[in-house]
């Protein structure tokens, strides 16, 4: 027993925190403590400031080509000839891309620390599937545009409820939660399929469009949505943050020292799932970020699950310049940001599969 656990015992009112570990940052503000990876903090720091560097490159880069320094101005509400392009055309576009790439970090975050497999991602458990399917029925329906993202989050909410009463039946074990994501992802495939195929070719193609993942045309409405949910899951947000600690233990073990493990896993499964849905309503299927980015940032961090915010800030960073890619190697023809994420997260997934053969062997 440490000093400080025996002033507590003997009633102190505010008892030290524990000696610090090795490789950690001790934060203090009065009698609470925290202890938080020295890796972590300069991680996020690079990330945030490479972010930066995406960002302002987002802004410039285009026809016309503006300089840092006008952007900069531009954004400082100094007027600039460029007011229009930098504030109007490029700026809800690139935040939203920031915006939809944190939330899809924090998604596939959650997801694949609660299934405890890495290759786990919104894409490839059913949520985007069942967005999909209803956005498809939507848009070859005949209903409002506006209509479209209420259906896509309806939809993925449904495919998310439905994996997890079959994932839950045995206490959500982590191997039942990936396969039953794997097998409503293939079933609401094959069915958005069927409807694109007995649509109308137009609005087939329309549905092809947004099934890829595109930024094109959407702006601050769809962030506001994004940002708003984030807002609101920012408590829960921060519980997970210390929640995902013990997403590595046992059952007997977490019961062990006063836990509840399943409650506690499907309700980090629940809000990434719904971080999830909401992100893919607002901008389609824009697959393999949520994928992608909890792997590397807990490379970056060299830490045994994926940390929370680096994946957020890389996921962030990784659909910027995916958007900032698919606007300019084609141009003056524009891709859609789901093509390029699709063409960074296909050989990863590759690697991924190729690395964890090796590591049977």
């Amino acid at each position: 027993m440490t000093a400080a656990a025996e002033r507590a015992g003997r009633g102190s009112a505010a008892p030290d925190v524990t000696r610090r570990l090795p490789g950690r940052w001790l934060l203090r503000a009065g009698p609470v403590g925290v202890q938080v990876r020295r890796r972590s903090v300069l991680v996020a720091a690079a990330l945030t400031a490479l972010l930066a560097v995406a960002m302002l490159l987002s802004l410039s880069v285009g026809t016309p080509y503006v300089a840092a320094p006008d952007v900069l101005r531009a954004l400082a509400g100094a007027g600039t000839p460029y007011d229009l392009v930098v504030l109007e055309l490029r700026l809800p576009r690139l935040v939203l891309a920031a915006v939809a790439g944190a939330a899809f970090g924090v998604a596939g975050t959650l997801i694949q620390s609660v299934s405890r497999n890495p290759l786990a991602s919104p894409d490839v458990i059913g949520i985007t599937q069942g967005a999909g399917l209803a956005a498809t029925i939507a848009l070859t329906g005949g209903a409002a545009a506006v209509l479209v993202a209420p259906a896509a989050l309806t939809g993925g909410l449904v495919a998310a409820a439905l994996v997890l009463a079959l994932g839950a039946r045995h206490g959500l074990a982590a191997q039942r939660f990936v396969l039953a994501g794997v097998a409503v992802a293939f079933a609401l495939r094959a069915l958005t399929e069927v409807v694109m195929l007995t649509a109308d070719p137009i609005d087939g193609l329309r549905a092809q469009v947004w099934l890829i993942g595109t930024l094109a045309g959407r702006g601050w409405t769809e962030t506001a949505w994004i940002a708003a949910t984030l807002l609101v899951l920012l408590p829960v947000l921060l519980w997970a943050g210390w929640a995902l600690n013990s997403t590595s233990l046992d059952d007997d073990t977490a019961r062990g020292i006063g836990l509840r493990p399943v409650a506690r896993r499907i309700g980090l499964a629940g809000t990434g799932v719904l971080c999830a849905a909401m992100v893919t309503a607002q901008v389609g299927a824009v697959d393999f970020v949520a994928l992608v980015a909890p792997q590397v940032a807990r490379r970056l961090v060299r830490a045994d699950r994926p940390p929370l915010l680096c994946s957020a800030l890389f996921g962030a960073l990784l659909l910027v310049l995916a958007d900032l890619a698919a606007r300019r190697l084609f141009a003056p023809t524009q891709l859609p940001a789901g093509v390029l994420t699709a063409a960074i997260g296909g050989p990863y997934l590759i690697y991924m599969l190729l690395r964890g053969h090796r590591r049977s062997r």
